[in-house]
């Protein structure tokens, strides 16, 4: 019986003392431990359209498309994949939790027996740790998945960001980013501390290089206040501050949210930014409140204008689709924005579908650029955030089903109304 625990300690141990490039070469090595005479890397490009080959010595490859191939259909489906006209390999998920990073080829005589499949997930559980931990010490694994030039602003604003998808049993968030080389101006984060998962979606005015500064400034501020300790309002009221000493004259559109997986309470602060879809049994059931405070950096938050916070009771199972103004207003050749109606019915049907979250990701934003002919005009990005707690107290269910939404502002402070409708951060 072939047993992968031999290759991931072989690989755990022996990588560390190599620099990135070398990995492709290690994990070719560890291929007869699984009774494997190939092991292959492939990892997905930025726009995630292509899986394209980290290739050792000796070892000739080509791009696999994501769309028509079944190394894609490994990594769109996040299950192994046999090609029957290829008897003797079959294609692994490369994942990092639920981070998709690409695929494993296993070359194996022992490809067509279902009992290869847990070595080769445990081999390639390994490998994505390795990838991960290994990364930053080379430039290999970005070059590879750069099919284009990379702009500075895009540069700076993909180091920001945390990796794309995290999940626990009860939680599971996933974003994308569009245009992946020439991105500046939309940034978003999350954090899971303890029991709250704090996300914050983020639109800042203008393009390029002061787009992505003004991102890292908002972002930073972000974290900071999380870290110290400060409240959802104050951490509104703290990103607005900043913006507005270190950039004035400019401004960010942003979502900041805290869920508490415990009771999946949603408490959400809308500055400027499209209201978050609320999906529920596969439907789209409503839009979340649009703004509920100024956006940040125009100086209108302080100790005594702050801003109203919404409350939402979520149902096990629940999603919440946040995104910035790029989905919505791509304009096909025709004029038409792509627009809510186009995004609810998407959304909608990859539900039905019961594609994975990431997949649902991907293919939104691929629905996007094709609509507008591959050439976006505006950031798209979007976040999706999935609450699916194990078990529940009886009388907390009972709750839910009664529970609604509900907008306050802080005791004793004073509200801020908003009505927004034309207020672009472009």
């Amino acid at each position: 019986m072939v047993d992968g625990g031999d290759a991931a300690r072989w690989l755990q141990l022996t990588a560390p003392r190599g620099g990135p490039d070398e990995l492709s070469f290690l994990v070719s090595q560890a291929a007869p431990a699984v009774d494997a005479s190939e092991i292959v890397i492939y990892l997905a490009d930025y726009p995630q359209s292509a899986l394209v080959p980290l290739l050792g010595a000796g070892l000739t490859r080509s791009e696999q498309t994501i769309e028509t191939t079944l190394a894609g259909r490994a990594y769109t489906s996040l299950r192994v994949q046999r090609a029957p006209d290829h008897p003797d390999r079959l294609w692994v998920p490369l994942l990092l939790g639920c981070e998709r990073l690409g695929v494993l080829e296993i070359v194996s005589p022992r490809a067509g027996d279902p009992a290869l499949d847990r070595p080769a997930w445990e081999v390639a559980v390994n490998v994505a740790q390795l990838l991960v931990n290994r990364r930053h010490y080379g430039d290999v694994v970005e070059r590879i998945r750069r099919r284009l030039p990379m702009q500075v602003a895009a540069e700076i604003v993909w180091g920001l960001l945390p990796p794309l998808t995290f999940a626990t049993d009860d939680l599971v968030i996933t974003a994308i980013l569009e245009p992946c080389y020439d991105v500046g101006g939309d940034v978003f984060d999350y954090a899971l501390n303890g029991d709250v998962l704090s996300v914050g979606l983020f639109d800042t005015c203008g393009h390029g290089i002061k787009a992505s500064a003004l991102a890292s400034l908002v972002v930073s501020a972000y974290r900071n206040a999380r870290r110290t300790g400060l409240d959802l309002v104050d951490t509104a009221v703290s990103i607005d501050r900043w913006v507005r000493a270190e950039h004035p004259g400019t401004f960010a559109t942003a979502l900041l949210g805290e869920l508490d997986r415990r009771t999946g309470v949603l408490r959400i602060i809308n500055a400027g930014h499209p209201g978050a879809m609320l999906l529920r049994d596969g439907r789209a059931v409503r839009t979340l409140p649009g703004p509920t405070a100024l956006p940040l950096g125009l100086g209108n938050l302080s100790a005594h204008r702050r801003p109203r916070v919404h409350e939402e009771a979520l149902h096990p199972g629940d999603r919440v689709l946040a995104y910035t103004d790029g989905v919505t207003d791509a304009r096909g050749a025709d004029g038409k924005r792509f627009g809510l109606d186009r995004l609810v019915d998407f959304v909608e049907r990859a539900l039905n579908d019961a594609l994975p979250s990431p997949e649902t990701m991907r293919r939104l934003v691929r629905a996007v650029l094709t609509h507008q002919r591959d050439e976006l005009e505006d950031d798209a990005t979007a976040l999706f955030l999935e609450w699916q707690p194990p078990h529940l107290p009886l009388a907390h269910l009972e709750r839910l089903t009664s529970a609604h939404g509900t907008t306050h502002a802080p005791p004793g402070d004073h509200e801020v109304v908003v009505a927004l409708p034309g207020v672009s951060s472009q």
